[in-house]
């Protein structure tokens, strides 16, 4: 009987240790948000600290229930971290049935997805965000990292330049970062916490995300002084923005039952896609997918960000490969003894110049100079632009950062000025020709074969080159003035390149390019020893008439 009684009282014992307390004493320990739902939902597994107590009834009902089994896919995954309210309206149904109905586009768009969701999941369940957001590149870009909008916001979470730029993204001549997996991502997620702080809601965060947090808070403000009510229903919004939250929970619950929409989901394992290799020297891209054994398209993929056709290793500092291709590349570049790495280099010009004459110091064609730097038609290249050139064998260092993360190519209009004589008035000198004409002083003077300070009699036939459209205006615009024409030799329209309207002289040996520390090429040298000639020049009665207002010209509106 002594042992009977005995095993009741352990058994009463066991019972009681089964049950989890919620005293102060307990200790909470969060699970790892890398294991699938456990960080995805928030719960907390509870540990006794101090004497066991039995659980009441209302207690055991409020504890969640801990999964054992790990996710079976990506999907799944999603599914646990679930955490917005669930939006039911027309507009929902409305963006299922188009979805619904369009099974080639939604598999192509959860395709492309496969090599990007999981670290989107991951980054996501690590800061505790809800798991629908992973789902927000499906409504933005389709999952296309490549993607740009006709109001040039680019990427997969589709970034407007200035939003990129206050979240740090890198915006150069070398590469795109809102276009980069790891920092769009990143930035996506930075910039939708910040709205979730200053709202308060997920779905008047996404608003923001889409309208602008100004925009959403002045929608807020309205309300709330005609006292009506500051949910995303009840905001006065435009038609993109009134759709943005039902096209994001249509695709939430295809994702949540696609059974009931007749479509299958392509399966994505609950397994990382890529790795990150550190870049240690420049390397030309096709030669990186070459070492790491993968096709160019699937590097790109993986690498959007990098718009030429040469990695920096100062501003890409790391790579993404597929993940069994990581290894195969450091084993091969370790063991690369072909030549280069890179064969092409950065070129910073302290000059503005013509892109024939880019080409001709950089050593290749201007078309391929054109090419690979998306060089618009009729355009200048501006002082401080910094070109992608062929680099030469005996060129060893690298691009240096400062390059690397702040190189930009701008340009200026080329002006096209036509050779044009006018007649000097009383008092005309070259100081007075060239401010009436917005020249400089100097080409005048050197066009007409005179000294800067010379003044012209009254009638004299003096030689300017004006912009085609400014000299057009000037020729149709007062029935007073008319312009002489040139001689036959020089008719018709002669294209001066240089901004300062000067003419080329011959060059003398160019200075070799070098990476980033090279020497900028020399200004071109303006001619002095030619001008142009005038002959035959057509006779007129009328003279040149200057209009004045208040001693200057009258500026002819065009």
């Amino acid at each position: 009987m002594k042992f009977l009684i005995a095993a009741c009282v352990a058994g009463a014992l066991l019972l009681a240790g089964c049950a989890t307390p919620t005293s102060p004493s307990s200790s909470t320990v969060t699970g790892s948000s890398s294991g699938g739902a456990g960080g995805a939902s928030g719960a907390a597994a509870t540990y006794p600290g101090g004497p066991l107590q039995p659980i009441t009834a209302g207690k055991a009902t409020s504890l969640n229930v801990m999964p054992l089994a790990p996710p079976t896919d990506m999907w799944d995954r999603i599914r646990r971290g679930f955490k917005m309210p669930n939006l039911d309206n027309e507009a929902v149904h409305d963006r299922e049935q188009w979805y619904a109905t369009r099974p080639d586009y939604i598999q192509r768009m959860t395709e492309r997805s496969n090599k990007y969701l999981f670290h989107v999941v991951e980054e996501l369940e690590r800061r505790d965000m809800p798991t629908e957001i992973a789902l927000l590149p499906f409504i933005e870009s389709a999952f296309n990292p490549q993607a740009v909008s006709s109001a040039r916001a680019a990427g997969m979470w589709q970034f407007m330049p200035a939003t990129g730029t206050d979240y740090d993204l890198k915006q150069n001549v070398f590469r795109d970062d809102r276009r980069d997996v790891l920092a769009s991502t990143r930035a996506a997620l930075d910039y939708l916490q910040k709205l979730y702080g200053m709202f308060g809601d997920w779905q008047l965060a996404l608003a923001a995300y889409n309208w602008g947090e100004g925009s959403v808070g002045r929608a807020i403000a309205r309300n709330q002084k005609l006292g009506l009510p500051t949910t995303y229903s009840d905001l006065n919004m435009p038609a993109e923005t009134r759709q943005y939250v039902p096209k994001l929970q249509a695709v939430k619950n295809i994702v949540a039952n696609p059974q009931a929409f007749n479509t299958e989901l392509p399966l994505i394992a609950n397994h990382p896609y890529f790795q990150t290799v550190t870049l240690t020297r420049d390397l030309d891209v096709n030669l990186a997918a070459k070492l790491a054994d993968t096709r160019i398209e699937d590097f790109r993929a993986l690498n959007p960000a990098a718009q030429k056709p040469v990695l920096l290793a100062a501003g890409t500092p790391q790579i993404l490969l597929p993940w069994d291709n990581a290894a195969v590349f450091q084993r091969n570049f370790e063991a690369y003894t072909q030549g280069q790495y890179a064969s092409w280099t950065a070129w910073t010009v302290t000059t503005t110049m013509t892109v024939a004459d880019a080409a001709q110091r950089a050593g290749m064609s201007e078309v391929d100079l054109r090419s690979i730097n998306a060089i618009p038609p009729r355009m200048l290249i501006k002082t401080g632009s910094t070109l992608i050139v062929p680099r030469s064998a005996k060129v060893l260092e690298d691009v240096a950062a400062v390059v690397a993360d702040t190189g930009q190519l701008s340009f200026q209009p080329e002006i096209v000025t036509r050779k044009t004589t006018v007649k000097a008035g009383r008092n005309d000198s070259v100081a007075s020709i060239a401010r009436r004409y917005r020249l400089s002083a100097t080409n005048v003077a050197d066009w007409n074969d005179v000294k800067p300070n010379h003044a012209f009699s009254r009638g004299y036939q003096v030689v300017v080159y004006l912009p085609v459209q400014a000299a057009r205006a000037a020729h149709v615009g007062s029935g007073n003035a008319q312009l002489i024409r040139a001689s036959r030799d020089d008719r018709g329209a002669r294209s001066q390149r240089a901004p300062q309207q000067a003419m080329s002289a011959p060059r003398g040996k160019q200075p070799s390019i070098k990476a980033v520390s090279q020497r900028a090429p020399a200004p071109i040298a303006k001619s002095t020893s030619s001008k142009p000639s005038i002959s035959k020049v057509l006779a007129s009665s009328k003279q040149v008439v200057r209009e004045k207002r208040g001693g200057e010209p009258v500026k002819k509106k065009r």
